[in-house]
């Protein structure tokens, strides 16, 4: 099948697979992947019928890096290109300036901006997405810090984020609760957990101290943490020291989505004591609030899916006490925990899945074809 749009990507990343199959069936896309990213795991191209071709990602001087192979793609019978839009990616920029000479169109799918950026880094940015047609951009903090950045507002479309909304959906609305954790800690005790990689940017030592402290003081609850990664190790040493190991899980790794929803789904609140990404959009997918730091400039976008109250709460960065004190506050709230899932599922159903994002590009894809 010819197609008019190709999406050139560094990765397939397993949890993109929604949004991706979406792409494909409904607009046809053509799909060019980069070949590796770290250890996580890889789509299985034949889930997408208009895949095309691996490109091999060449580091030239981490993280700047060259997709090689891509300079036959954009002489190929494209009219958009759906780009990844990281900076430190040699060959997108490439891709950017010869479509000045074209009628091709280019959109960058990108954070866009956090606010933390030094003089440099904001020079670099403007110009790189200056280049690029339109801005797909993962939340409106980014977007707004944009335009107050001299950005045109019509250049920008927030389309979110999502993970595999249809597989989980079907999960969650088979869901009902069980006793995982009254086996596992035989308790009854609330339950915190984390989901994601086990990273120093997750700074989940934050997360093991207040489970500590909030312990030590009398406030009993368990901790399980899903997920693989280079701090576990660390993590794990830490939990031994403080003397909260026999009530911390350490999981490891699932890919299995029946589990992940049982184990999301069964706990109290889901705590990212850094940045938050995605973590946030799995959790509230199943219906449990996420606690994470109010320092917007070093966050992820999805913070923006969490409404104090509804669907969650932030803590001040960095901030044991500011943690813990969150954490109680949650746990002592006389919310309707029935109330808070049915929160936490509208703003997913709302915004952050595959349809929404599908349908933005859509749009933005149509009026560029008018042009």
């Amino acid at each position: 099948m010819k197609s008019k749009i190709c999406l050139v990507y560094n990765y397939a990343q397993h949890y993109r697979l929604g949004i991706f199959k979406l792409l494909d069936k409904e607009l046809g896309c053509h799909f060019y992947f980069g070949d590796k990213l770290m250890d996580i795991k890889k789509i299985n191209y034949k889930e997408l019928p208009h895949f095309k071709k691996e490109l091999k990602n060449i580091v030239i001087l981490r993280p700047i890096y060259w997709q090689k192979g891509i300079l036959p793609i954009f002489f190929k019978n494209y009219k958009h290109y759906i780009l990844l839009g990281e900076y430190f990616c040699l060959s997108t920029w490439l891709i950017l300036l010869l479509s000045k000479f074209t009628n091709k169109k280019t959109y960058l799918w990108t954070h866009g901006w956090y606010g933390n950026e030094g003089v440099l880094k904001r020079v670099i940015k403007k110009v790189f997405l200056g280049l690029g047609d339109e801005i797909l951009l993962y939340g409106n903090y980014a977007k707004e810090l944009l335009i107050n950045n001299g950005m045109a507002a019509q250049k920008l479309t927030v389309i979110y984020n999502s993970l595999d909304y249809n597989k989980q959906k079907e999960i969650r609305e088979n869901f009902k609760p069980t006793d995982i954790f009254k086996k596992k800690f035989n308790n009854n005790n609330p339950t915190l957990i984390f989901i994601g990689r086990l990273t120093k940017v997750k700074k989940l030592h934050l997360l093991i101290k207040a489970h500590h402290y909030l312990e030590s003081k009398g406030c009993n609850c368990n901790l399980v943490l899903i997920g693989e990664g280079e701090d576990k190790t660390q993590l794990i040493e830490l939990s031994k020291e403080k003397n909260t190991h026999n009530s911390t899980w350490f999981y490891g790794p699932c890919y299995d989505e029946e589990k992940i929803g049982e184990l999301l789904g069964n706990a109290s609140i889901c705590v990212s004591p850094g940045n938050v990404g995605l973590t946030a959009i799995h959790s509230l997918m199943y219906g449990t609030p996420v606690i994470t730091h109010s320092g917007f400039k070093s966050q992820m976008p999805e913070f923006e899916s969490i409404m104090p109250g509804k669907t969650g709460a932030f803590f001040e960065e960095d901030d044991i006490q500011s943690l813990e004190d969150t954490i109680v506050k949650w746990f002592n709230v006389k919310n309707n925990r029935e109330k808070v899932r049915q929160e936490c599922y509208s703003v997913i159903d709302l915004y952050y899945n595959p349809y929404y994002q599908c349908q933005m590009i859509k749009q933005v894809i149509d009026k560029n074809d008018k042009r």
